[in-house]
């Protein structure tokens, strides 16, 4: 289930990123690279306790 979620979370940092760069906008991009790199901490997280 995490690494579900760790997937859909950096798909939405993804597609914030791409957006905010279509409208120029520095914040909504800056909050998708925080929501990529959270869920690349999240998946990383997840992989290293279930081992």
């Amino acid at each position: 289930m995490n690494q579900v979620l760790a997937i859909l979370t950096v798909a939405l940092g993804v597609a914030a990123v791409v957006a905010g760069g279509a409208d120029d906008s520095p914040g909504l991009q800056l909050l998708g690279v925080l929501l990529a790199v959270g869920g690349v901490v999240l998946a990383v997280r997840s992989r290293r306790r279930r081992t």
